[in-house]
């Protein structure tokens, strides 16, 4: 992009200054780059997309190291990075996030901020130049892509709120990011649902999983995704002091829908009933949707376009998940860390004779084959992966290289790019399983049965009968949505995740739940002394 100016703005973000009329030496004027309505939408819209991937730790939504994902995965029950001995240590990070013993001084926790925050100056530098530059556009054109950028603004708003909690809310270039105030959970969540709900019919209604011109863009679809989403976690987002152990009622949580008066259940399930009215439905095949070639699947709703020639995307699970000698096997190299705890391959039924099908479908388990074939470690003997032998630390146990189940979601794609983390499977982040999922636990917290959606995604799966029980919900949603990034979000809701689980036997110092956010980064802080910490985490000195 020859447009330099928005260097600037993360320049601004970086010091929290807002100084956004400076330009570099050599950049182009405005007027020079915006003179019609398609380079107001490329250079403006378009380009705002770049940061829904990545290729960066702490950068994008899904697909590298150390950020959004990685903190709402492996501070789960989900997912464990195991010390291996000199391996996975990294002074202790990934530790510390399954132990919950992050701090407000870990720089990939400021990092993460930074990137959410930059894409939210980006989007209101667009908002600006949309507004600047009206002349060029048609009316429809003006609303349309404005209506495109606060989406995605409420997006990345969306995963600042429901991981940092209170934060600062700025909706235009002219707020001074150095002073600006910071507003309540439920004010930014009130502003959230607003936005997309002012936004969402002007919005087209496209399938954004398909090739073609809406290819990974906000539509519709993706906004009601995001309202069901909001409205299905109302109590936690609206709940002013986390730390008091009381929270708002959903069912005494009202919104206005089309002249209705709703309750946040009933608000969940109008907007999963919206998708399903848009076409969306499950995929015959599960694994169908995390192919090679996932474009044309009838499930997925909003993803990261991969394209291992077009984009520098990448996606590094499978790549750090696999054992050396399994990585080898497929044509790339491997990493050897991340794996499913105990409590995911024990819910699955791994042991018994009831395990869940779909369990093969999400992790490689026992002993490797690749194309048929036993894979073999050097000396010979075959490599197996031993779901039930994980811990914390494995530095002392005799399977310190191949405790644990890995991941095994998304088809390898043999000729992906750089060791394997260049592919052309579609990272899926929403999926209409999960709004299935969303509505039956929507119905069953309202007091309604939910079994025929709950059922209807064991089914697809070739799974029996269960009662739309909020148990057996959350349980499918481990199942069905493992390594998808909802795990933290869920256990929040149930109000488990600062409890005793799996091998994170300690939580006394969270009976407070403060740690169902993470705490403001103390170099925000440093910058913005209006900021306050989040209650129990160490509020920096003056």
């Amino acid at each position: 992009m020859r447009y330099i100016p928005r260097l600037l703005l993360f320049a601004a973000i970086l010091t929290f200054n807002s100084c956004l009329n400076e330009h570099s030496k050599g950049s182009l004027d405005e007027d020079q780059v915006f003179t019609s309505a398609k380079d107001v939408y490329v250079n403006a819209v378009a380009t705002l997309y770049n940061y829904i991937g990545g290729n960066a730790d702490s950068q994008g939504l899904q697909g590298t190291y150390r950020g959004v994902y990685d903190y709402n995965t492996f501070t789960s029950d989900e997912a464990i990075i195991p010390v291996r001995g000199g391996d996975w240590y990294d002074g202790g990070f990934w530790e510390n996030l399954y132990l919950h013993r992050w701090t407000a001084d870990d720089q990939s926790l400021y990092d993460t901020w930074k990137y959410l925050y930059k894409v939210v100056v980006f989007c209101n530098d667009a908002l600006r130049i949309i507004d600047k530059k009206r002349d060029l556009l048609t009316e429809s054109q003006y609303t349309s892509y404005q209506a495109e950028v606060r989406a995605l603004r409420a997006l990345f708003y969306f995963y600042t709120m429901d991981m940092f909690g209170n934060v600062p809310l700025a909706t235009s270039t002219i707020d001074n990011m150095k002073d600006s105030k910071q507003s309540s959970r439920p004010e930014v969540f009130k502003f959230i649902v607003k936005e997309l709900q002012e936004v969402e019919p002007v919005l087209p209604k496209e399938h954004s999983n398909l090739k073609g011109a809406y290819y990974g863009r906000v539509t519709q679809p993706v906004a009601d995704f995001l309202l069901a989403k909001l409205m299905l976690n109302a109590e936690v987002y609206t709940d002013a002091d986390w730390t008091d152990n009381q929270r708002p009622n959903g069912t005494n949580i009202f919104f206005t829908i089309d002249g209705q008066q709703l309750n946040a259940w009933q608000a969940c399930q109008y907007y999963c009933d919206k998708i399903t009215a848009d076409g969306y439905t499950l995929a015959s095949d599960y694994s169908s949707n995390f192919a090679v070639h996932n474009e044309t699947s009838v499930e997925n709703i909003f993803v990261i376009p991969m394209n291992k020639i077009l984009y520098k995307n990448q996606f590094q699970y499978l790549f750090r998940s696999r054992h050396y000698a399994h990585g080898g096997a497929v044509g790339t190299s491997s990493e050897n860390g991340a794996c499913a705890t105990l409590t995911a391959v024990r819910t699955f039924g791994y042991g018994t004779s009831q395990v869940d099908k779909r369990y093969t479908a999400n992790l490689y388990s026992d002993t490797v084959r690749v194309d048929g074939k036993v894979v073999r470690l050097e000396d010979g003997e075959p490599l197996v992966y031993m779901p039930l032998a994980v811990e914390v630390n494995l530095t002392n146990s005799p399977f310190i290289k191949t405790a644990g189940a890995r991941m095994a979601k998304y088809e390898v794609d043999r000729n992906a790019y750089n060791d394997g983390k260049s592919p052309d499977n579609d990272i899926v982040l929403f999926r209409y399983a999960d709004v299935l999922l969303m509505k039956a636990e929507a119905k069953a917290r309202n007091g309604e049965v939910a079994d025929n959606e709950l059922n209807a995604v064991r089914q697809r799966s070739g799974m029996g009968y269960r009662p739309a029980t909020l148990d057996n919900i959350l349980a499918e949603r481990l199942m069905e949505l493992m390594w998808e990034g909802w795990r933290r979000n869920d256990l929040i809701r149930y109000d488990l995740f600062h409890r005793v689980y799996d091998q994170k036997t300690n939580s006394t110092g969270e009976a407070d739940r403060h740690t169902i956010v993470f705490p403001i980064p103390t170099r925000v802080m440093a910058l913005n002394k209006s900021l306050k910490q989040n209650k129990g985490y160490r509020q920096p000195l003056s």
